[in-house]
This record gives C-alpha cells, structure tokens and sequence, in this order.
C-alpha cells in the first residue's frame, strides 16, 4: 500500500505546481493537483520552494491553513469520486456541486464531513464509517 511521508505530499504538491508552471508533462494525478492548486493561488507561495515547505510546521501556526492537507483532502474526494468509494460518495458530491452551483464548494463541503468522520474514527478506535460520511454530505446536498 501508498503511504507517502509528510515530505514526500508536500514535495508532490510543490512539483506539481512546478511542472505546471513550466509546462512540462504530468502524470495523471499531477494533473488533477494543479487544478486545484488554481483553485487555491493562496497557497502558491507556500508550494514555490519544495524544501522551504518540507521544513515548515503549520502546527506553529493555527491560524494558517496547511494547504497541503487541504489540498490532499481535495485529491482524496476527487478520487473516492472517480470510484465511487464510499458507494454513493459520487452520487452525493454530484448532488451538493449542483445544490451549490460549485464543485469547489461541494469539496469544501465534503472535506467538513470527511474530517468528522476520521475524527469519530480515531476517537472511538474503530474503521471509519463510510455509510455515515456519505450520509452526511447527502445531507448537506438536501438541505433547504
């Protein structure tokens, strides 16, 4: 199984962004970060220098978002998506992208429910429930 360090996301992101800049082939999923890294030009200083953002420790900073998590987060709705994993994940973010008129949106969204999940999941030391983070965002989706 995948299980990237801290570094190697963060070194992911920044080239991502760099190979965009320079137009320069990309896989697959580096492709799908840098279109959301367009959709965060906030975050652009922070992925400009690989090793400066290896080092950097957002915990210090609270007040600051870490983009790389939040753009990780943005990659894993995108590709529970792509397969429908949690069943019905797709289905849900399809449902709240058009109740919001924004895909972008529908992932912030999204990301609050995934969130509750994993914390729920570390909390009680049991599988994070899937049913019940795609039942949550189709609640977001049905909303008035």
């Amino acid at each position: 199984m995948f299980n990237p360090s801290q570094a190697d996301v963060r070194r992911f992101f920044c080239g991502a962004l760099a190979k965009q800049q320079a137009h320069q082939p990309m896989e697959a999923i580096e492709t799908l970060a840098a279109l959301w890294i367009e959709e965060h030009p906030e975050y652009r200083a922070d992925l400009a220098d690989a090793e400066e953002a290896v080092k950097r420790n957002y915990d210090e900073t609270p007040d600051r978002t870490n983009p790389f998590l939040h753009l990780s987060m943005h990659l894993s709705i995108s590709e529970q998506c792509s397969i429908d994993q949690p069943r019905g994940i797709r289905q849900a973010v399809e449902l709240l992208s058009k109740r919001l008129d924004s895909l972008h949106d529908a992932h912030h969204a999204a990301m609050e429910c995934l969130g509750t999940m994993l914390w729920e999941s570390q909390r009680s030391g049991r599988p994070p429930d899937g049913d019940a983070y795609v039942a949550a965002v189709q609640r977001r989706a049905t909303r008035d």
